[in-house]
Parts: structure tokens; C-alpha cells; sequence
């Protein structure tokens, strides 16, 4: 087992050492490289996958643009017809991931000595099930450790990292399996589950001095709370949100309490790391690792600098499952403009949530939650939760400890609908002491209980 990871991490650090050095390149050079391995994958996915090859018929010689969009439904539906490895299905991953929920297996220790598998929560409906050899593996790897390189943190047998994640410990999320396969004298990892309650977890955090911190932004801005209110003394290097999207209140409110700013990643079960942070605050995308398309419904690529949903995302190691213009279903703005710092990869401009958390008037017209956040989150609140009856969006949020009148946030949600032109809506805040996490400890915006569309009907 030892020898295996020893293995593993060695092919991981020559992918990260690949990845730094195509940092250096030029756009050019890096669009080069892209295309070169996306026609790999698209001829590799057509030979050896019978879905690929039905789905990709008389598109052979078509642009990456012009192919059909994947949904999850579809590419799980038609998951062993997908799987280029001969011996893998749908049912026997399931198996697998059941065994590791219901055994607490170890995670990082390859099913049949060959295959690292996880799950996706499943948040906007049927979850997914994903399988990556050893090589696949290594580069999933190497993007989360670029986000930290990026980051600033140093690294190597000179330095013996502290590293806290607050996030989820179910050992089927990509987090956990990541986790577990890094294990090594160098870096010293706690994970705790961000569905514990804070005097929980501010103890830990408190005698593990975390060099760096990850978590979704939702506890992030709790713990920066507690270490605002002088209840947690922790100084990390990097403190880095994931799998939420991190507002600009939320950011203030870290670099207010930690004395820097914090680094953003964007990832997904399925790409692995798609952008992060550079030492500027561009989110910039991983485009030699994942072709990020921002499209419209029928897959035509949205101008740059405005939000196109979905993101159709093209794995350019993916090889036991190809993902090969896969959706997620992402609000997401390329930016038009470079940035200084001198990486040649374009920019993330704007993550506006995903296109199910919508709440629909009783005309049908839609409100996307994220058009709320700046303005709840500059409100004392930990977190909160939206949901309509048609008519009035109801708005639940949990105050920071101390009363808390929401006249002003009322007010001023009723600002925020009058400049996006929805006269039609009415607000109405409520005062919860808490609300309930998912099981993976995120703190989604809209309440479950309003539907996929968000009408409580």
C-alpha cells in the first residue's frame, strides 16, 4: 500500500511540475496544447466508447463547438456504455461507493488496485458516479495542488504543511478521496465536517494551527466571525474557499479577520479543478487541463463578458470516463480582458451559482437567488436560505449571536428587486437560530422545500 501511494504521488508531482511549467507559456502555446489533446480524447472516446461513438457520429471532423452537449442524465444513463475500461459499470462504482459510506474504508486505497471512485452530492438532482485510473488520478492530484501553488503556499520536503478542511468527511466526496490519498509525513492534514457545531470546531482549528485553510465559503465566514470576535487565533498562510460561491462581503469579511485576502476555487466532482485564484483575486481557468465552454441552452458559445449557463466542460485527461462537452449547469461569465500577473490562462470573471436556484414569480417569471447575495451577506448573518410563494420572497436568514432587526435588510432586498425591475416581487425576512446543512455540510441559498423551481406552490 505504501509503495502504491509513494507511486502516486510521484506522478502527481510530475503533473504539478507540468503545470507550472505551462504557466509560463503564452495563450498561443497553451491554446496549442489544448487542441492537440482534446482531438486525442475526442479519437480515444469514438474507438473505445460505444456511447462517444453513437453520439459523436458524422461530427468526426466537426469543431469541439459543434458536438452535442452531455448531460449527467444522459452520460449516467448511459454510463457503461461510456466506461472505455473494459470490466467497469455503473453498478459495480455504486458498490463501491456504498462500501466505503457504509464500512468507513480508506478512501484514498484504489478499488481493485487500479480505480479511485467518488460521487457527487447529487444537489441538482441524480447524483453522478465517477472512476479515474492511476494516471487520471495523479492529474485530479495536480489541479487542487496548482490552486495552492497558486496560492502562494510553499511547499516541498523543506516545508511540513498544516492543512485544515472544513468542508465534508463523507468518504465518498472528491474532497475526502483527495485527502486521503495525499496522506504523507509532509503534510499534515485535519478534516473536519462543516455541519458541526462552531464551539466544535473553533477548538480543533485552535490547537492544529492550520497553514492553510479550505472550506466552503459559508463556514469560511463563520469561523472568519469567530476569529473577528477574538474566539479563534489562527493565522493561515492561504485561506481558500470551494465548491460555494464566495461573495464579495464573505471575501471582505476573511481579509478583515485573517489579514488576507482568500483564494477562490472552482471545481466539480466530475473536471476536478476548473479555475482559482492568482495572487491578483483573478479566477483564472485550468484551459490545459478543461475546455470551459459558457453556452446557452442549445450549446452556442456566449460572448465573452456576459453569463451564459450552462458551463460544458471538456476533461482533457479524462479517459476512463470521458467527459467530452459535459454540462454543469453553472451561471458563468469569461471575462473580455487578461490579467497583469502574467499567467496565460483566461479569466473566470463572475460564478453566479447554478441555473436551478431559481425562484419563479407566480407569472412565471424567473429570479435567480444569486441576484440576493451581496446584499444578504453584507447583512450580521452566518447563513441564510430563499424560497417564494409566488408572490413574496421569503428570506430566512441566522443572525451572527447578537439581536438583529431585519428592517434594514428588508429594506434593502427591496432596493435590489426595484433595480432588477422586479416590482412584482415583495420581500419578507425571517429569523431562524439555525438551518440545516446538507449532508455534505453545504448551506444552500434556496430552500429545498420550494422545488426546482423555487415556488412553494
Amino acid at each position: 500500500m505504501l509503495a502504491m501511494d509513494l507511486r502516486l504521488i510521484t506522478q502527481a508531482l510530475r503533473h504539478r511540475a507540468e503545470l507550472a511549467r505551462h504557466d509560463t507559456w503564452t495563450p498561443a502555446q497553451i491554446a496549442a496544447l489544448s487542441h492537440g489533446r482534446v482531438e486525442t480524447l475526442r479519437w480515444m472516446a469514438v474507438e473505445r466508447s460505444r456511447f462517444y461513438a453513437a453520439a459523436h457520429a458524422g461530427a468526426e471532423h466537426a469543431p469541439l463547438a459543434a458536438l452535442p452537449l452531455i448531460s449527467k442524465s444522459d452520460l449516467m444513463a448511459n454510463f457503461d456504455a461510456a466506461v472505455t475500461a473494459p470490466g467497469i459499470t455503473h453498478t459495480q462504482v455504486q458498490q463501491r461507493l456504498v462500501e466505503l459510506a457504509t464500512t468507513r474504508a480508506d478512501p484514498g486505497r484504489p478499488w481493485s488496485r487500479r480505480w479511485w471512485v467518488a460521487g457527487t452530492a447529487g444537489t441538482t438532482g441524480e447524483p453522478a458516479v465517477l472512476a479515474w485510473d492511476r494516471s487520471e488520478w495523479a492529474w485530479v492530484l495536480a489541479s487542487y495542488a496548482r490552486a495552492i501553488a497558486w496560492a502562494g503556499v510553499p511547499s516541498g520536503p523543506g516545508h511540513r504543511l498544516r492543512t485544515a478542511f472544513v468542508s465534508t468527511t463523507v468518504p465518498t466526496h472528491q474532497s475526502a478521496v483527495v485527502g486521503a490519498s495525499l496522506r504523507s509525513p509532509l503534510v499534515r492534514t485535519l478534516r473536519l465536517d462543516a455541519r458541526a457545531p462552531v464551539d466544535e470546531l473553533v477548538p480543533q482549528l485552535g490547537t492544529f494551527r492550520p497553514d492553510v485553510l479550505v472550506g466552503y465559503a459559508s463556514v469560511l465566514r463563520l469561523l472568519a466571525q469567530e476569529q473577528s470576535a477574538g474566539r479563534l487565533a489562527i493565522a493561515p498562510v492561504a485561506v481558500m474557499s470551494a465548491s460555494e460561491v464566495l461573495s464579495a462581503p464573505s471575501a471582505a469579511m476573511m481579509q478583515t479577520a485573517w489579514g488576507r485576502a482568500p483564494f477562490d476555487v472552482y471545481a466539480a466532482t466530475e473536471t476536478a479543478g476548473i479555475a482559482s485564484s492568482c495572487p491578483r483575486g483573478q479566477r483564472h481557468l485550468y484551459e490545459d487541463l478543461v475546455v470551459a465552454e459558457s453556452v446557452d441552452d442549445d450549446g452556442v458559445a456566449v460572448p465573452d463578458g456576459e453569463a451564459g449557463s450552462p458551463l460544458a466542460g471538456t476533461v482533457l485527461f479524462a479517459r476512463t470516463v470521458p467527459l467530452i462537452r459535459y454540462v454543469l449547469s453553472d451561471r458563468v461569465t469569461i471575462s473580455k480582458h487578461r490579467c497583469g500577473c502574467g499567467l496565460p490562462y483566461r479569466v473566470l470573471q463572475e460564478i453566479g451559482g447554478r441555473a436551478e436556484d431559481t425562484l419563479r414569480h407566480s407569472t412565471g417569471e424567473p429570479l435567480h437567488v444569486e441576484a440576493l447575495r451581496s446584499v444578504v451577506e453584507s447583512a450580521p448573518i452566518t447563513t441564510w436560505r430563499a424560497r417564494t410563494d409566488g408572490r413574496t420572497v421569503h428570506v430566512t436568514v441566522v443572525p451572527m449571536g447578537r439581536p438583529f432587526d431585519p428592517t434594514g435588510l428588508t429594506d434593502g432586498l427591496r432596493d435590489r428587486l426595484r433595480e432588477l425591475g422586479r416590482r412584482d416581487f415583495d420581500v419578507v425576512v425571517h429569523v431562524a437560530a439555525s438551518l440545516e446543512r446538507t449532508p455534505t455540510g453545504k448551506a444552500p441559498t434556496l430552500d429545498a422545500s420550494a422545488g426546482s423551481s423555487g415556488s412553494a406552490g
